[in-house]
């Protein structure tokens, strides 16, 4: 099967009119960066796209953050203590701070922001993870308690991903307010988000180094090339293989994985797809390790469950030899199904990720011996958001799911209850696992639990699971701090110029 390559065109003149939109002249004080997706939604209740949560967790930010290994350090809290029943957590928060409109913190915003996250008093619930929540409270100006229905051992990364909301405020959808180092300018559609360093920031040591930050929405990888051959650009993100080791002569290229997984996902409750041995063909039809190497360069690791082996303490490596690629398997497991004759598909894609669309090019020949013949439809971002990702109303898809430092977050996606399972997995042993596994306390019985879910996922074939993509980053050579983490986060503070 042919290889699929990303070839640095030269056709300057042409990108760099794509570009025009967007560009200005350099500034010194101004760093541009490269986004490839339109933000789904400032309110970070309504967003659901990784990408726009990574910019706007440089406005936004919760009691605790995690650093570039995922450990956890005070935020707007200052210090916290934890009752012996593993019930009530108090929070100690910190004085001084102040929101991006000049509004001071206090314990009424975190109130205000976990009554509504957990549905509290008749609100409407947030965040699915927050069902364990029983009540709140606020002692003081300065303090905060939670008391949980039942112990967890999550809770305070759960409190690491929920940014505080100022109360009352109502303005989030199109003027952001928050606590972080950056503030919220402006968007305009299509062309980019604008933000200024908040020069009242209470950490000077996590302060922004940069004063203006423009996040410019580029779809074409082209063109961001071209707009880093202009010096319009300073930063370029989710460049491809090949393309990066072509630019590591004049540019900085760093290259990491991303704790993500690229899924061929599939709908299980639309016929044939439904049926158990048309998973299991399907997922031995597929050759992660030619999507590896045709459309990431070989910069992938191959995967067997929604789970990268970036989280080492929770990920399932005995899962590897469950289903292997094997063309004859595959056969032999679609003759026992329903359909042996085949039937038609289609794979809905992001046209904005390419590399989603060129996997989908390649699953199509793949599964044609099994006489399964697929059309491709891409769609735009916000379409799929809204028919795939919301209503499931789709047959396959290929996407990535989003890294996270939980693994609850990583596996509630496939509870048969939770309104965004759009692979429509249902599964009661695997319910029941994640369930044990979501209020254990002790970190090694946990860890076997979601070993245990990752199991009944890979054998009950959901979707292949077919890799965690590297990424690529490039930058101008005075660009340098570009920090790597271990969920999808644009760090704007640790970024400066060297010259």
């Amino acid at each position: 099967m042919k290889k699929i390559v990303k070839l640095f065109l030269a056709a300057v003149a042409a990108s760099t009119l794509a570009f025009s939109s967007c560009g200005t002249k350099k500034d010194g004080d101004t760093l541009r960066m490269s986004m490839i997706s339109e933000p789904d939604s400032f309110f970070p209740w309504k967003s659901a796209a990784a990408e726009t949560a990574a910019v706007t967790d440089n406005i936004f930010e919760g009691l605790l953050k995690a650093d570039k290994n995922g450990a956890l350090y005070p935020a707007l809290a200052e210090s916290y203590s934890v009752s012996d029943d593993f019930l009530t957590y108090t929070f100690n928060l910190r004085k001084g701070v102040k929101f991006h409109n000049g509004a001071d913190f206090t314990s009424a915003d975190c109130v205000y922001t976990y009554k509504n996250l957990a549905g509290l008093d008749g609100l409407t619930v947030r965040s699915d993870n927050m069902h364990i929540v029983k009540s709140v409270s606020a002692p003081d100006n300065y303090t905060f308690t939670v008391e949980l229905k039942c112990p967890t051992g999550a809770f305070l990364l759960m409190v690491a991903s929920s940014p505080i909301l100022l109360h009352d405020y109502e303005e989030n959808e199109t003027m952001p307010v928050g606590t972080g180092p950056y503030k919220f300018v402006s968007y305009s559609l299509h062309e980019k988000i604008i933000l200024e360093r908040n020069d009242n920031y209470y950490n000077k040591e996590r302060a922004g180094k940069i004063k203006n930050i423009e996040v410019l929405i580029m779809t074409d990888e082209n063109a961001e090339i071209s707009a880093l051959q202009s010096g319009q650009l300073d930063v370029a993100q989710m460049i491809s293989s090949t393309n990066a080791k072509m630019l590591t002569k004049n540019y900085n290229v760093i290259s990491h994985p991303q704790n993500m997984v690229q899924i061929f996902g599939m709908n299980n409750s639309y016929p044939p797809l439904s049926d158990i041995n048309v998973r299991k063909a399907i997922t031995c039809a597929i050759n992660k390790q030619e999507v590896i190497n045709g459309v990431f360069d070989g910069f992938a690791t191959e995967l067997y469950s929604n789970f990268s082996p970036i989280l080492r303490e929770y990920y399932n490596d005995s899962l590897a030899g469950i289903f292997t690629y094997d063309l004859e398997k595959a056969k032999t497991y679609m003759s026992a199904s329903e359909y042996k004759d085949g039937f038609d598909l289609t794979i809905t894609v992001p046209s904005n990720y390419q590399p989603h669309v060129d996997t989908a090019q390649l699953i199509v020949n793949m599964l044609k011996p099994l006489g399964i013949h697929c059309t491709i439809l891409p769609v735009e971002w916000t379409t799929w958001l809204d028919k795939v990702y919301s209503k499931a109303e789709y047959q396959t898809t290929v996407i990535s799911f989003a890294g996270k430092i939980d693994p609850t977050d990583v596996l509630r996606r496939y509870g048969s209850d939770y309104k965004r399972n759009f692979l429509k997995f249902k599964n009661a042993e695997f319910d029941k696992t994640f369930s044990k596994a979501e209020s254990e306390i002790d970190l090694k019985k946990r860890a076997e639990y979601f070993k245990k879910c990752q199991e009944i996922i890979t054998m009950d074939c959901p979707a292949v699971f077919i890799c965690d993509p590297g990424r690529n980053i490039v930058t101008q050579k005075n660009v340098a701090g570009y920090t790597a983490y271990p969920i999808n986060f644009y760090d704007f503070s640790t970024l400066y110029f060297t010259e």
